[in-house]
């Protein structure tokens, strides 16, 4: 029996969620983030955790971590200096892409840059045919050129991605074989064992992306693993991955494309946790924290999952959860454009130097800085009182706009927060409406450092009757690192006609992709009692150039079973585009196993007392509201206070170390017996 660790490191804060084996007690803490070294961040946190519950870090029996360090990498073009080998005459595939402008209206829009430059682009002859069989076998005096080349260049890292070697890989294993050994302090990816599926320029990108973090996110698991053993941990870490599950170090390490949504993917994972807790099916996460707001709809509790994004302008060919981001956080910098309108986003003034009001050096008028004005955010301090705030400073900066704007101080920080409420309903719109999901039928779960305060405007925005705001919502991703299971995928790509003819075919795959996942179990000393396997097919009408993935039937494979995914993929056809073409060719394209190793989790905690006693407020302060006309009084109350049962009406602001929950007028929030807070419009 020890302490389970989950850390999250964000773009302003860093939390840990410590959850101890033998009583089932759940600690949070957070700091601030150290973009320079985030292990400094996490060392730091980690140490005050333990310090807070007397526990030493050899007592720590699980680790777990999610990281934008991947991600902040990519979009800040951090990379290494990669190479690209790749067969003679597609060479320019990596920069011609789909020839699709990023924004269809947008004349002037950029594409995002190229990660290798052309003269590290390098041909060699080889080619295979679309069925994988040879047209023309590798040829060793271009290998032999490639490598020249490379030497004489500047490279940290290569990537290796030939023409259907998702198909047939020999020629991939025998170029990379030789490449490793000739490099072998280069990192290297190569595309079947990266993303061994069809779609040329998005599996040329992948590789191509896996490569370019190699080197940074080696360095930076390194340099974390090696601060946790010196501080005294003793088990292996594990990181988590875009999918929803977690991997150890050493397999974070070869594919750091795999960890892009590292940091979002466990909150939607204690999401659904806590919305069956609480008895509710539907819901749609709301993760607001300092740079950005990630969106995920879940329908009976289970968020989908895709297996192609766009990340910063480059598409992204491996399995993740399917969430949505957009550059809405408390740290977004508001400015005025150059045709005079206000603007919000997407860049953010992160944790150093962060928003104006934490007197770190910032000058730019951000989110926080205008609920710091209005006085939404404590005006002195925040993080429980571990933080002052300079509201001075604050509204300095706002004034600015104000007078750009022609606008009164609290006039232009209220439009600050409605032009981000307005972003992030849009980003709400994306995952629901823009695919066939009503929003009015699903509850907002609202969480991260900024998304209580937000979630109550956010609701009305969409017409949604109800919020819930988890206990710990500002940490809740580091919980979901405590509920989440070890995870890995695996794929094979077939291209099939969906008849009765191809039973015996799916067999073979299905088993042979059943061996792979129980050598990752072997791999990862996972118990035979916690080994689980999930099979997925990606399904589509003959002739679409996309797919919708479906679960596979368990039991016999078999004529019922072709049947009944016939059946799976109209109806999931007719949730996404509001028809479906009975009878019409169905195509084959991928077979999927998800092989998932269970982990002991996190348990909520339920109170069975209910208290009926009206909560009482810790004070009050005025608020400026819209719906007030101006500020009007607002009850403030510790949420560490309130228990299950009782309700404070709005408006009322309750307050707690990790975030501030913002009640509307109108507006009742109600304690459930897991201590969510239940926020409802009155009828």
């Amino acid at each position: 029996m020890g302490w389970r660790f989950g850390v999250d490191t964000g773009g302003t804060f860093t939390d840990v969620c410590m959850f101890e084996e033998e009583t089932g007690l759940i600690h949070v803490w957070k700091t601030i983030s150290t973009p320079e070294d985030p292990s400094l961040g996490i060392v730091d946190v980690v140490q005050q955790g333990l310090s807070n519950v007397e526990a030493k870090l050899e007592e720590i029996s699980y680790f777990g971590h999610g990281t934008t360090v991947a991600t902040n990498a990519l979009i800040e073009l951090r990379g290494a200096e990669t190479v690209l080998l790749t067969t003679a005459g597609f060479r320019d595939l990596l920069e011609i892409g789909r020839q699709k402008r990023p924004s269809l209206y947008d004349m002037m829009a950029d594409k995002p840059p190229v990660l290798v430059p052309r003269n590290r682009r390098l041909q060699i002859v080889e080619r295979l045919r679309a069925d994988g069989s040879v047209e023309l076998p590798l040829n060793q005096e271009t290998i032999e050129l490639a490598i020249k080349q490379i030497r004489d260049g500047p490279h940290e890292a290569i990537a290796i991605c030939f023409l259907y070697g998702y198909l047939n890989n020999e020629h991939e294993k025998m170029i990379g074989s030789r490449i490793r050994k000739e490099f072998e302090g280069s990192f290297i990816s190569i595309s079947h064992e990266v993303s061994p599926e069809f779609r040329e320029f998005e599996r040329v990108t992948t590789t191509v992306v896996n490569s370019f973090l190699g080197p940074i996110m080696g360095h930076y698991i390194d340099r974390l693993g090696s601060r946790l053993i010196e501080n005294g941990l003793t088990i292996s870490p594990n990181l988590t991955q875009s999918n929803g599950g977690v991997i150890g170090f050493d397999t974070a390490r070869k594919f750091p494309v795999k960890t892009l949504l590292s940091g979002p993917s466990t909150g939607v994972i204690a999401a659904q946790a806590i919305a069956a807790a609480a008895g509710f099916n539907d819901i749609i996460t709301f993760d607001a924290g300092g740079t950005s707001s990630d969106v995920a709809l879940l329908k009976n509790r289970i968020c989908g999952r895709t297996t192609e994004a766009e990340i910063h302008g480059y598409p992204i060919k491996a399995p993740m959860l399917d969430i949505h981001t957009v550059g809405a956080g408390g740290g977004s910098i508001a400015y005025v454009d150059n045709g005079g309108l206000l603007k919000v986003g997407p860049k953010s003034a992160g944790a150093d130097p962060g928003p104006v009001c934490y007197g770190r050096g910032g000058t730019e008028p951000t989110l926080t800085d205008a609920n710091i004005v209005l006085q939404i955010l404590d005006p002195v301090e925040i993080l429980g009182g571990r933080m002052k705030v300079r509201k001075d400073l604050a509204e300095s900066s706002i004034n600015k706009l104000a007078n750009q704007l022609d606008l009164s101080l609290e006039e232009a920080a209220q439009g600050i927060i409605s032009v981000a409420t307005a972003n992030m309903a849009k980003a709400l719109r994306v995952i629901s409406v823009q695919r066939g999901y009503d929003p009015r039928e699903y509850t907002l779960m609202a969480y991260g450092g900024a998304g209580p305060l937000h979630a109550a405007r956010l609701a009305r925005e969409l017409d949604m009757s109800r919020v819930i705001v988890p206990k710990s919502p500002g940490t809740l991703c580091a919980l979901g690192l405590l509920m989440t299971d070890l995870m890995s995928d695996f794929v094979q790509a077939l291209n099939l006609t969906l008849d009765n003819n191809i039973t015996e075919q799916l067999r073979s795959v299905y088993s042979s992709l059943d061996k792979q996942a129980m050598n990752w179990f072997d791999t990862e000393g996972i118990d035979v009692e916690s080994q689980y396997l999930r099979r997925i097919v990606d399904l589509r009408y003959a002739g679409q150039n996309y797919e919708l993935q479906v679960d596979f039937p368990t039991g016999t494979i078999d004529c019922d079973c072709i049947e009944l995914l016939r059946e799976r993929f109209d109806a999931v056809h007719q949730q996404r585009f509001g028809f479906a073409v009975k009878h019409e060719v169905i195509e084959l394209i991928n077979l999927r196993v998800v092989a998932i190793g269970q982990v002991q989790k996190a348990q909520l905690h339920h109170d069975p007392e209910l208290v009926q006693k009206v909560p009482a407020p810790i004070g009050s302060r005025t608020v400026w509201m819209p719906e007030a006309s101006g500020f009007a009084s607002c009850g403030i109350y510790d949420r560490s206070e309130l228990r299950f049962g009782q309700c404070v009406i709005g408006p009322a602001v309750i307050q707690q170390m990790d975030t501030t929950t913002f009640v509307l007028p109108e507006m009742t929030a109600k304690v459930d017996a897991h201590h969510n807070l239940i926020l409802e419009f009155c009828k």
